[in-house]
Protein backbone atom coordinates (compact mmCIF):
# COMPACT_ATOMS: atom_id res chain seq x y z
CA UNK A 1 0.00 0.00 0.00
CA UNK A 2 1.41 3.09 -0.62
CA UNK A 3 2.49 6.13 1.75
CA UNK A 4 -0.38 8.93 0.04
CA UNK A 5 -3.09 6.12 0.73
CA UNK A 6 -1.67 5.59 4.25
CA UNK A 7 -1.60 9.16 4.79
CA UNK A 8 -5.54 10.13 3.78
CA UNK A 9 -7.06 8.47 6.18
CA UNK A 10 -4.42 9.18 9.13
CA UNK A 11 -5.22 12.87 8.19
CA UNK A 12 -9.23 12.20 8.08
CA UNK A 13 -9.09 11.42 11.61
CA UNK A 14 -6.62 13.82 12.95
CA UNK A 15 -9.82 16.34 11.16
CA UNK A 16 -12.00 14.82 13.03
CA UNK A 17 -10.30 14.35 16.24
CA UNK A 18 -9.15 18.62 16.18
CA UNK A 19 -13.23 19.35 15.34
CA UNK A 20 -14.42 17.07 18.30
CA UNK A 21 -12.03 19.07 20.81
CA UNK A 22 -13.01 22.43 19.12
CA UNK A 23 -16.21 23.12 21.15
CA UNK A 24 -16.01 25.33 23.50
CA UNK A 25 -17.82 25.06 26.74
CA UNK A 26 -21.16 26.90 27.33
CA UNK A 27 -21.05 29.06 30.89
CA UNK A 28 -24.31 29.91 32.46
CA UNK A 29 -24.87 32.52 35.28
CA UNK A 30 -28.28 33.47 34.93
CA UNK A 31 -31.99 31.75 34.22
CA UNK A 32 -31.80 34.95 31.56
CA UNK A 33 -29.70 32.92 29.54
CA UNK A 34 -31.89 30.13 28.91
CA UNK A 35 -32.94 28.00 27.30
CA UNK A 36 -29.50 26.90 26.40
CA UNK A 37 -28.30 24.82 23.18
CA UNK A 38 -25.57 22.68 23.16
CA UNK A 39 -24.23 20.35 20.63
CA UNK A 40 -23.45 16.43 21.77
CA UNK A 41 -20.17 16.33 23.87
CA UNK A 42 -20.16 19.97 24.54
CA UNK A 43 -19.26 20.93 28.65
CA UNK A 44 -21.99 23.11 30.54
CA UNK A 45 -20.55 24.99 33.22
CA UNK A 46 -23.42 26.65 35.64
CA UNK A 47 -22.36 28.84 38.25
CA UNK A 48 -24.65 30.63 40.74
CA UNK A 49 -24.26 32.49 44.15
CA UNK A 50 -23.69 30.67 47.29
CA UNK A 51 -23.05 31.62 50.89
CA UNK A 52 -22.60 28.19 52.62
CA UNK A 53 -22.71 30.19 55.83
CA UNK A 54 -26.02 31.25 56.17
CA UNK A 55 -27.10 27.29 56.24
CA UNK A 56 -28.72 27.54 52.60
CA UNK A 57 -27.59 25.40 49.55
CA UNK A 58 -28.29 24.87 45.87
CA UNK A 59 -29.66 21.69 45.31
CA UNK A 60 -30.26 19.97 42.00
CA UNK A 61 -33.71 18.66 41.60
CA UNK A 62 -34.16 18.22 38.04
CA UNK A 63 -30.89 16.85 36.55
CA UNK A 64 -32.03 16.79 32.76
CA UNK A 65 -31.25 13.44 32.45
CA UNK A 66 -30.87 11.73 29.81
CA UNK A 67 -29.48 14.77 27.73
CA UNK A 68 -26.82 16.16 30.40
CA UNK A 69 -24.33 13.75 32.21
CA UNK A 70 -22.97 15.19 35.37
CA UNK A 71 -19.63 15.83 35.13
CA UNK A 72 -18.84 15.44 39.53
CA UNK A 73 -20.03 17.21 42.13
CA UNK A 74 -20.80 20.97 43.16
CA UNK A 75 -17.54 22.83 43.53
CA UNK A 76 -17.93 26.00 46.17
CA UNK A 77 -15.16 28.78 45.58
CA UNK A 78 -14.65 31.22 48.10
CA UNK A 79 -14.58 35.21 47.71
CA UNK A 80 -10.80 36.11 47.28
CA UNK A 81 -11.16 38.21 50.25
CA UNK A 82 -9.95 35.96 53.35
CA UNK A 83 -10.61 38.23 55.85
CA UNK A 84 -14.17 38.83 55.29
CA UNK A 85 -16.68 35.81 57.10
CA UNK A 86 -19.61 35.01 55.63
CA UNK A 87 -19.25 36.38 52.03
CA UNK A 88 -20.75 35.20 49.53
CA UNK A 89 -19.30 32.82 46.60
CA UNK A 90 -19.94 30.99 43.86
CA UNK A 91 -21.16 27.16 43.47
CA UNK A 92 -20.75 25.60 39.90
CA UNK A 93 -21.24 22.40 38.27
CA UNK A 94 -20.11 20.81 35.06
CA UNK A 95 -22.03 19.06 32.86
CA UNK A 96 -21.64 17.21 29.29
CA UNK A 97 -24.62 17.50 27.16
CA UNK A 98 -24.37 13.43 26.35
CA UNK A 99 -27.93 12.46 24.12
CA UNK A 100 -30.28 15.07 21.69
CA UNK A 101 -33.10 16.02 23.37
CA UNK A 102 -34.56 18.39 25.17
CA UNK A 103 -34.71 18.42 29.07
CA UNK A 104 -35.22 20.50 32.45
CA UNK A 105 -32.51 21.55 34.62
CA UNK A 106 -33.38 23.02 38.10
CA UNK A 107 -31.97 24.01 41.64
CA UNK A 108 -33.01 24.98 44.47
CA UNK A 109 -31.57 26.92 47.06
CA UNK A 110 -32.81 26.16 50.36
CA UNK A 111 -31.33 24.68 53.83
CA UNK A 112 -31.56 21.09 53.90
CA UNK A 113 -32.53 20.42 56.58
CA UNK A 114 -35.86 22.37 55.97
CA UNK A 115 -36.98 20.66 52.48
CA UNK A 116 -40.88 21.05 53.30
CA UNK A 117 -40.57 25.22 53.27
CA UNK A 118 -40.59 26.51 50.10
CA UNK A 119 -37.31 27.51 48.24
CA UNK A 120 -35.50 31.15 48.72
CA UNK A 121 -35.13 30.88 45.23
CA UNK A 122 -34.72 28.49 42.24
CA UNK A 123 -32.91 28.07 38.99
CA UNK A 124 -34.98 26.33 35.90
CA UNK A 125 -33.56 26.31 32.87
CA UNK A 126 -34.69 23.83 30.01
CA UNK A 127 -31.42 22.32 28.05
CA UNK A 128 -31.55 21.17 24.41
CA UNK A 129 -29.02 19.14 23.20
CA UNK A 130 -28.47 18.76 18.88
Amino acid sequence: MSTSRLLAPLGLTLLTACAQQGIEPVTLDAESECPVYLEKGQVLNLTLPSNPSTGYRWRVQTAATPVLVSLGPEVYSAPDQEDVVGNEGLSTWRYQADQPGKAALKLVYQQPWATQVAPVQTFDCTVVVR
